[in-house]
């Protein structure tokens, strides 16, 4: 678990608006260059190693799917540094951005997720998308560090000790990003979504 816990604390987390929308960013550094990093973020059977097995057509202007998850439109794509796709799940249409740019360790991954403040959200807080991207984060990590799946069973991680461990510390950073913006209610909201992650724990 030292080895999660040390992956989770390379993330900056934080919280704001954009216009009318909630924002999430989560920045940190990969010890790849910008070129691995863009490959793993945009290579459909990469994607499958540390995300979730996705279908459609991936250029500029095509549809995307993830299975079992979210699909939308690809907006933007200048390989290797910035991408924008719409998020489309549950009915809901968000905006997700990733931004690469070179680091003294590598490369620096910006992503930012605009949300709309709804009642998932109110419910939620920044938690409500935050936790997922964590969790994708690290994937992104362990993928890049051997080239290989990041873990064999995604499910069984989640329900393991080190997994559910790994989302309350994300629960509960989240929630203090949300402190942060003097968001009303951001402790309750933190509290919620470390139930709804870790629902036994």
């Amino acid at each position: 678990m030292n080895d999660l816990m040390a992956e989770f604390e390379r993330v900056r987390r934080t919280a704001g608006e954009d216009g009318d929308a909630k924002l999430v960013e989560l920045r940190r550094g990969y010890p790849a260059s910008a070129e691995e990093v863009w490959d793993a973020l945009t290579d459909a059977e990469r994607i499958a190693r540390w995300f979730l097995p996705i279908s459609g057509d991936l250029r500029p202007g095509g549809r995307f799917q993830l299975e079992g998850n979210a699909g939308g439109d690809i907006r933007e794509c200048d390989p290797p540094r910035r991408l924008l796709v719409t998020w489309e799940f549950g009915g809901q249409a968000s905006i997700l951005s990733v931004d690469l740019a070179p680091s003294e360790e590598g490369t620096e991954l910006a992503l930012r997720h605009a949300v709309a403040e709804d009642d998932h959200w109110a419910k939620f807080g920044p938690g409500a998308v935050g936790v997922g991207w964590d969790l994708g984060l690290l994937g992104l990590a362990l993928h890049l560090e051997t080239g290989e799946k990041a873990v064999e069973d995604a499910d069984a991680f989640i329900r393991s000790p080190d997994g559910l461990e790994f989302m309350r510390a994300s629960a509960q950073a989240w929630g203090d990003a949300h402190v942060a913006t003097g968001g009303a209610g951001a402790k309750e909201a933190a509290e919620r979504t470390r139930a709804a992650y870790t629902p036994n724990a």
